[in-house]
């Protein structure tokens, strides 16, 4: 406002009109408005034209990316405090993060894997375990204790508190100086099952006093209904009970009649029925079952499964494009993780692909995303051809043909992230 005011004779309400147009940015245009006047009031007063033309540039660029220094702060301080939590205790960070979804670019699949990667033990979801929310889960040292419980053996999980509520009156929460306590593991709440609900959830929790030894024993004792419990057996949730995904979804089937509409058979409801001799899940379908139940796995990853026919396609996997050479042409394919479409990207879309190994970068101009517009905007995998780039340590591929490979996966249910 001072540089307009003093270099080009603004009054104090058009300075101010131009700095509301400043925070104006998501309305293409406005500011370009006071752009004759500021040039103009800058040549009366006897600065070069190319000089007048740099302020206004200066000020428009600023209008699209800047801050105010108290709203830059704020974040950089959230950025560093998140930071030395990733950083020292990952398995903190991950639970809050996923706590917290939806936000952020990355989905709960990106947030796991990234916290395998550093060294952090995941914990499938159990009934027998699982809060709605993700937890921590230490291994007890000798001689420790959990306030308000019975003393545990060596070495056997367990559960702490959920980031969201705040330690139980009955379980010991996780700190920095819990003595024999190790790092914790994380254990995945069932906030992740796909349609069950937090109801369903908190019910099986609050009646978790001891430990559910079959599917009729919790559906008597949480009284939920059929639909939660299928919802559990797909997500292979009853582990603990010694029950794979199709033993569990054969017993769910018979969880109709509860203890109230049945009271004479009460008794009866302690046990499941025998379940038949059902052929196994191959490990690639187990893979794709949890990705429909839960959107991720911690399993093999999906790509894995076509490794051999993408080496035969000279598919280079994510993890060797460090040492591929520039401006080379490659191959790379994976899961679609995101798609961006800033607004100053000039019509660029930038896309993350994800296999085995990791993660490889595309950059896709406006003129091959419309060529390949369908792949490009739907596809949940797909083989990308291009030029590989490196900039220092950033690695990206410009993408000139795309192949879609979702069928191949059978992966209907994965969705990228898109931010356009």
């Amino acid at each position: 406002m001072q540089v307009a005011m003093v270099a080009a004779g603004f009054t104090p309400g058009e300075a101010d009109q131009l700095r509301r147009a400043m925070g104006g940015w998501r309305r293409p245009g406005l500011i370009d408005s006071f752009q004759k006047k500021l040039i103009d009031g800058m040549l009366e007063q006897g600065f070069p034209e190319d000089f007048a033309e740099r302020v206004f540039k200066q000020i428009r660029g600023f209008g699209e990316y800047g801050f105010p220094e108290s709203h830059a702060a704020s974040f950089a301080k959230l950025v560093y405090v998140s930071a030395w939590i990733k950083c020292y205790h990952p398995a903190v960070f991950t639970a809050a993060v996923i706590n917290s979804q939806p936000m952020g670019f990355y989905a709960p699949a990106q947030l796991i894997r990234d916290a395998t990667e550093h060294g952090v033990e995941v914990l499938p979801i159990d009934v027998n375990h699982s809060c709605w929310d993700c937890t921590l889960e230490g291994k007890k040292g000798r001689g420790s204790r959990v306030e308000g419980r019975e003393p545990e053996k060596e070495g056997v999980p367990v559960p702490l508190w959920t980031l969201d509520s705040g330690p139980s009156t009955s379980l010991r929460p996780w700190t920095l100086d819990s003595g024999p306590w190790t790092q914790p593991s994380l254990r995945l709440g069932m906030r992740l099952v796909r349609g069950l609900s937090k109801v369903a959830a908190e019910s099986i929790v609050e009646v978790r006093t001891s430990k559910f030894h079959s599917i009729t024993e919790l559906t008597a004792r949480a009284r939920i209904g059929r639909s939660a419990v299928e919802q559990l057996a797909e997500a292979d949730a009853f582990g603990s009970l010694r029950l794979d995904r199709r033993s569990a979804l054969w017993q769910a089937l018979d969880q109709a009649p509860t203890v109230e509409e049945l009271p004479l058979f009460a008794s009866a409801l302690t046990g499941d029925f025998p379940t038949p001799a059902l052929p196994k899940l191959t490990p690639q379908e187990e893979v794709l079952a949890d990705y429909h139940a839960t959107g991720l796995t911690l399993r093999q990853h999906p790509m894995s499964f076509l490794r051999e026919d993408l080496d035969a396609l000279r598919v280079v996997p994510a993890n060797q494009l460090k040492d591929y050479p520039q401006d080379r042409p490659v191959k790379v394919a994976g899961l679609v993780l995101m798609r961006q479409r800033p607004s100053t990207a000039k019509g660029i879309t930038f896309v993350t692909l994800e296999d085995e190994t990791g993660v490889s970068n595309l950059i896709i101009h406006a003129k091959t995303w419309k060529r390949f517009d369908l792949i490009a905007r739907r596809a949940g995998a797909m083989i990308a051809l291009g030029k590989l780039e490196r900039q220092n340590e950033v690695i990206h591929i410009v993408v000139q043909h795309l192949e879609d490979i979702t069928l191949r996966l059978h992966l209907l249910s994965h969705r990228s992230r898109d931010f356009r």
